[in-house]
């Protein structure tokens, strides 16, 4: 079994933000597999799809990002996954937008919702699919708490798929094939 977390914050006045890309992969990931409708669990939105026969755990924290790591253990110890299945899809600043990445442990580049992960999960060996949202010349909290702008709205379906693309093959390749193939890691 795999668990997938999406990160972001919860509520409307968010939905739209950069900092919530996780999210909005983990929707339409839902979507895809015809999965139930998300339910309360974990201090989390959850629901489990089914790609290829293999359960998938689909979860978004509802505790704010800086405190994500509190929702994803105890979904891990729940459905009792390692470290090594579960991936974490999250908006990433060192990236220009629409530029998707999948990365296997490594530093949290200062995003607090990886350091709680990592504080609370036992270590930072999962997978990560990173989505780019670009450095702004501005003060970085103001960036990721805004909405998409219109011209990346306009490309914002076709990264959020290529995403999916790459949390399925991820799940179902490995992460050393799945980087191969999308980026010649």
């Amino acid at each position: 079994m795999h668990l997938v977390v999406g990160l972001g914050n919860p509520g409307p006045k968010y939905s739209g933000n950069r900092h919530n890309v996780g999210f909005m992969v983990v929707d339409r990931l839902a979507a895809r597999w015809a999965a139930p409708a998300f339910r309360d669990k974990f201090k989390a939105e959850t629901t489990k799809g089914l790609l290829r026969q293999g359960d998938v755990v689909l979860l978004k924290p509802q505790t704010f990002m800086n405190l994500s790591g509190e929702s994803v253990q105890p979904a891990m110890a729940f459905y009792k996954v390692d470290l090594e299945h579960v991936l974490c899809v999250h908006d990433e600043l060192d990236l220009e937008f629409g530029v998707v990445r999948l990365k296997v442990g490594g530093g949290t580049a200062g995003h607090n919702g990886l350091k709680s992960m990592v504080q609370r999960c036992g270590g930072n060996g999962f997978a990560r699919v990173r989505v780019g949202i670009g450095r702004p010349p501005v003060r970085t909290e103001s960036h990721v708490l805004s909405d998409f702008d219109s011209s990346e709205r306009a490309e914002l379906g076709d990264v959020i798929e290529r995403a999916c693309d790459m949390v399925e093959a991820c799940i179902l390749e490995g992460a050393t094939a799945a980087m191969n193939r999308y980026h010649g890691a």
